[in-house]
């Protein structure tokens, strides 16, 4: 089993047990009786303002790794290797800038925030350790991507960040955190947890060590270092911004503030499980891809590329459709709030965007690690013109909280059509094939087959049958049309390990 294959499965396990977490976890804040969506919108917000705190703060350390670990890893011994202390020291100081940001912007968050949310102004310092975490684990995790250390990485920003936050919950149902006030304060301090936790793995690895003199890499590329950096950060930056701009309109301009962004957040999770082996994908293919440019390996790029399209297509198709069957059902059969019935439609249009995005495989990836990383800002500055305007403007009218989903499937189909043109173009790689075409067909054939047989049936035990049948039909699907090459093999281990192999010789 190949490295990125083995590592890819590992890590999205990892991703599916922590979406599991994210799952019990939004079921507790939505559920009647528990926290008011108003609390749960303002923990959406601490994530989406912490993440631009993050864009603003990392300026473009985590690429700088991608791009340039191969050369201080061939020409340097360990304790010469100086990378993760710049790259430390810069995002720190990145961040320093953020908080000085945030202080003197507070009376335009006051007047744009305080009418519709609240909360969000009197907790509002309170984001900023919750970014300061996020920023320092993103550095960390993007420097042990490639000491091909995916799977710890996913375990942490999977599992463990969402364990805290099951048991700070939980510690507020059994009342030893006393009120919301203790909660959110001591949630902002998660992402930080998790951040010295993979320091000090790493550390008990001894595969990293900090060093404040230049290197011989560091002096001869600077150039190209900070060339690199000033494209993708401002890239990074606005990508970043588009990602969270439509909670913070939501939370400005919609009469119930947190209490829409709640709804939102809600639709915009159960879309999140459709990207779910993204992360595990991305991380355990950076490095090859890395090496690739380096060794100018096209036929691996161009492999690593359709295999992350086809495989990626393969669970986002699959689990839009099983989820978008059984939306309804949900809200009421597990008692949420009946104000999230209005996530359904987000949930629809975000999860269209997700499809979308996987179905593209890696291409940011190959692109940021290769000589055009240059596009990564153009692109980003061509999908916020979109975004912003378009979020605003759609949010304003009619649609609401639906208009953010639509306004983001817009501007992701122009941004990712560029970046499809530029592969294409300039190096004859794209990733699609008629297995692309199969997989969207056997989603919507396999979808309406489930629909007609149990449209009319509602409750937990028909939400069970409902998902069992789609699931059995799809994966039938998928391993007699042969999808995945890497499938394949899982799928031959799994019959020989569980005995069904044997049984049908």
């Amino acid at each position: 089993m190949s490295q990125i294959r083995r590592q890819s499965i590992i890590s999205s396990v990892m991703v599916y047990i922590g979406f599991a977490l994210g799952f019990l976890n939004t079921y507790l804040f939505t559920k009647e009786g528990g926290f008011s969506q108003e609390e749960y919108g303002l923990v959406g917000i601490f994530v989406a303002v912490a993440s631009l705190m993050f864009a603003v703060a990392n300026f473009g350390m985590p690429s700088y790794i991608g791009k340039f670990f191969p050369y201080y890893k061939s020409n340097l011994q360990q304790a010469q290797n100086d990378m993760l202390t710049w790259a430390i020291v810069v995002a720190a100081f990145g961040f320093l800038l953020v908080m000085a940001g945030g202080i003197y912007f507070k009376d335009l968050i006051i007047l744009k925030f305080g009418k519709n949310s609240p909360l969000l102004v009197k907790y509002y310092y309170w984001i900023f350790p919750l970014g300061f975490g996020l920023t320092l684990f993103s550095v960390l995790e993007a420097f042990a991507w490639q000491l091909r250390r995916a799977v710890i990485t996913n375990y942490l920003r999977e599992i463990q960040f969402r364990l805290f936050t099951t048991l700070l919950i939980v510690l507020s149902f059994a009342a030893v955190i006393t009120s919301f006030d203790v909660f959110i304060k001591i949630y902002a301090f998660t992402y930080i947890a998790t951040a010295l936790i993979l320091l000090l793995y790493l550390f008990s690895k001894k595969e990293i060590n900090f060093t404040f003199t230049a290197s011989l890499v560091t002096r001869k590329y600077y150039k190209k270092i900070l060339s690199l950096i000033s494209f993708v950060f401002g890239g990074t930056l606005i990508y970043g911004i588009s990602l969270i701009f439509d909670s913070l309109v939501i939370a400005s301009v919609m009469p119930d503030g947190l209490a829409d962004v709640a709804v939102f957040s809600l639709g915009q999770y159960m879309a999140s499980i459709v990207q779910a082996p993204q992360r595990g994908i991305i991380a355990s293919s950076i490095g090859p891809l890395s090496q690739a440019w380096k060794d100018k390996d096209m036929g691996r790029i161009l492999k690593i590329y359709r295999q992350s399209s086809i495989n990626q297509l393969i669970f986002a198709a699959g689990m839009f459709t099983l989820i978008w069957l059984n939306f309804t059902d949900g809200i009421f059969t597990f008692n949420l709030q009946k104000g999230y019935l209005d996530a359904k439609w987000v949930f629809f249009f975000v999860g269209l965007y997700r499809i979308m995005d996987m179905g593209t495989g890696v291409n940011a990836q190959i692109i940021a690690t290769s000589t055009l990383w240059r596009f990564e800002f153009y692109t980003g500055t061509i999908l916020l013109a979109l975004t912003l305007p378009l979020t605003y403007f759609l949010t304003k009218s009619s649609l609401g909280i639906i208009g953010p989903p639509v306004a983001t499937l817009i501007a992701f189909f122009v941004y990712n059509s560029i970046r499809y043109w530029l592969l294409l173009k300039r190096y004859k790689l794209q990733p699609f094939t008629i297995k692309t075409l199969y997989t969207l067909l056997l989603a919507i054939v396999v979808y309406f087959i489930c629909w007609l047989l149990f449209r009319h049936q509602q409750g937990f035990w028909w939400m069970v049958l409902r998902s069992s049948t789609f699931l059995i039909l799809y994966i039938y699907g998928v391993v007699t049309l042969r999808l995945s090459s890497d499938l394949q093999p899982v799928w031959q281990t799994f019959l020989k390990k569980t005995g069904i192999k044997k049984g049908l010789q």
